[in-house]
C-alpha cells in the first residue's frame, strides 16, 4: 500500500500564494534594513554542537534538534559507560558523543560566530541582517513553530545606545509600512540583576530572570512559587513583587526603581549594576522621543527575555490587535562573541519573527490584494502558428522585466481563462490568425474589460497598457 504523505508537526507548505504574501513580509523588513545601513550575509543551517550549546540556557539547550553522525554512529559507543546504577541510559550524555552538529536554534550565536571567524575581512561596527529558517524542538502550538523563519538585524563592535535607538526605528517603520499596530516594550538586564542584589540573592539572578519571563503566560502568584521552589525567601520575593507592581509613566517607573536600587526597599541593599541599568533606560527613550518613534513604547520592567547572553537592553514587541505571541524581539549583548575568543565585542540586535508576523497579516486581512499572481500577462494558445507569433513578443517584454507566461498547450479557451482566474493574472493575450495577419497583438485587461489592439513590435505601448 502507498504511503500517505505528511510533514512533521510543527512545519508548514506554502503554496504560491501564501509565498507571494511570505516574500511581501521578507522585502520590506529587507527595504527597511537597507535603508539603515545593513548588509545581508548567510550561514550554514547547521552548527557545530559546541558552538550551540550553552548559549540559550539550560532550557534552550532542550530545544537544539541533534544531528546523528554520519555513518554507523553507534557502532563505538560504550553504552555501559552512559549508564547509571539502575541500568538505564543517560540519553542526553549519550548524545554528545553521537552528535557533533545541530540545526540553528536562533540567527545571533551563529553570528557571533560569522564575526570571529571573518573579523579581519569586516569593518566595525559591523552591520548586518540575515532571513533564514531555525528549528527548535518546541510543543507545536498556535504561533509556535518547530521550522519557523527569522528575520535579524544586528550591529557589533559599538556600545552606542543610537544602536538601540536604529532598532526601535527600524520596527516603527517596519510596522508602520505592513499596517500592525504595534507595542514596543523595553527592559533592561542589569536593571533584572538588580532584582536579584536588593532581594539579597545576587547569585539566583538566572532563575529570577527565568520566572519572570513567565508572568504574562503563568500569572504572578505562579511566577512567586516557582522562585520560591529556587530557594528564595519570602523576604526577597516581597522585594521583586514591589518592583514588579510599579505603575506610572516612564519617567516615573525610573524614578521609583532608582530609589529602590539606591537603598530603598525593604532590604536596604544597594544595586551599582541596576542603577548603571536605569542610566541606559533613561538615555535610550530620550534618544527615542528626540528621534519621533510613533509606535508606542513603554517600560516594562517584567520583560526579561530568557536568552541568557544578554546584558542590556532588550526589546519585545506585541501586536495590539491579534492574539498572539511576540512577533518580534532581541537586545545588548556585551561579550557574546568572547566564548569564540574575541572579547569584549559589544552588540544589538533584534529578530522579527515572519510566520507570526504573517498569522498577524492573514488573521487582520492586511495582505495587499494584488499579492495573488506573479504573472502580469498570460498568452493564450491558440495554436502552433500562432504560438511562434507570440513567442518573440513575450521574449521582448520578459527582456524588460515584465511577468509573463505563455500557456503551454493548444485546447478550449476556457480552460486557458479558468486558468488565468485562478491564478489572479489580470492580463490575457488571444492573438489569432486575424491579429498575426494585421502584425498586431490583442490584450484584455480581465478585471475592467478593457480591450486593445498592439503592433507587435510596440512594446513600449504594451508595457504602458499593461501598468
Amino acid at each position: 500500500m502507498s504511503q500517505k504523505p505528511s510533514i512533521p508537526k510543527g512545519t508548514r507548505d506554502f503554496g504560491q500564494q501564501e509565498m507571494a504574501e511570505r516574500n511581501y513580509i521578507f522585502d520590506t523588513i529587507k527595504s527597511v534594513f537597507r535603508t539603515f545601513g545593513y548588509s545581508q550575509i548567510d550561514t550554514p543551517a547547521m552548527e557545530n554542537l559546541s558552538t550551540l550549546l550553552g548559549k540559550y540556557g539550560e532550557e534552550g539547550d532542550k530545544l537544539l534538534f541533534r544531528i546523528l553522525n554520519s555513518g554507523d554512529a553507534f557502532g563505538k559507543v560504550d553504552f555501559d559507560a552512559y549508564k547509571d546504577s539502575e541500568g538505564a541510559v543517560n540519553s542526553v550524555a549519550l548524545s554528545k558523543e553521537v552528535c557533533e552538529k545541530g540545526l540553528r536554534y536562533d540567527l545571533t550565536v551563529p553570528f557571533a560566530r560569522y564575526v570571529v571567524q571573518h573579523q579581519n575581512e569586516i569593518s566595525f561596527p559591523f552591520k548586518r541582517f540575515q532571513i533564514q529558517p531555525v528549528w527548535r524542538a518546541d510543543r507545536p502550538q498556535k504561533g509556535r513553530y518547530r521550522e519557523f523563519y527569522q528575520c535579524d538585524v544586528d550591529v557589533i563592535g559599538s556600545k552606542s545606545q543610537v544602536n538601540e535607538l536604529e532598532l526601535v526605528q527600524i520596527v516603527d517603520r517596519v510596522f508602520g509600512l505592513l499596517g500592525i499596530n504595534v507595542l514596543v516594550k523595553i527592559n533592561n538586564r542589569k536593571v533584572l540583576t538588580g532584582f536579584a542584589e536588593i532581594s539579597g540573592f545576587p547569585d539566583k539572578v538566572v532563575d529570577i530572570t527565568v520566572a519572570i519571563d513567565k508572568l504574562d503566560k503563568i500569572g504572578l502568584d505562579a511566577v512567586e512559587e516557582e522562585m520560591r521552589a529556587k530557594g528564595l525567601t519570602d523576604g526577597a520575593i516581597a522585594v521583586i513583587e514591589q518592583i514588579l507592581k510599579l505603575s506610572g509613566t516612564t519617567s516615573e517607573k525610573i524614578a521609583a526603581m532608582r530609589s529602590l536600587m539606591n537603598g530603598g526597599s525593604a532590604s536596604g541593599l544597594v544595586s551599582e549594576t541596576g542603577l548603571k541599568g536605569l542610566d541606559e533606560l533613561e538615555e535610550l527613550f530620550g534618544l527615542i522621543e528626540a528621534a519621533g518613534v510613533s509606535r508606542p513604547v513603554e517600560i516594562d520592567l517584567s520583560l526579561a527575555r530568557g536568552l541568557n547572553y544578554y546584558t542590556g537592553a532588550i526589546f519585545e514587541v506585541k501586536a495590539l490587535d491579534f492574539a498572539i505571541g511576540s512577533i518580534c524581539g532581541g537586545g545588548r549583548y556585551d561579550n557574546l562573541t568572547g566564548v569564540f575568543g574575541l572579547p569584549d565585542m559589544s552588540g544589538v540586535g533584534i529578530s522579527f519573527g515572519a510566520d507570526r508576523i504573517y498569522d498577524v497579516l492573514k488573521g487582520l486581512d492586511k495582505f495587499p490584494k494584488d499579492l495573488k499572481s506573479s504573472t502580469t500577462l498570460l498568452f493564450a494558445n491558440m495554436g502552433p502558428a500562432e504560438m511562434r507569433y507570440i513567442l518573440p513578443v513575450a521574449k521582448a517584454l520578459r527582456e524588460r522585466g515584465v511577468a509573463v507566461e505563455v500557456y503551454p498547450d493548444s485546447t478550449k479557451l476556457k480552460k486557458q481563462f479558468d486558468y488565468a482566474d485562478r491564478k489572479c493574472i489580470p492580463f490575457l493575450s488571444i492573438t489569432g490568425e486575424n491579429e498575426i495577419q494585421a502584425g498586431k497583438v490583442n490584450i484584455k485587461n480581465l478585471v475592467s474589460g478593457e480591450q486593445e489592439a498592439f503592433d507587435k513590435a510596440d512594446t513600449e505601448s504594451i508595457m504602458e497598457f499593461l501598468k
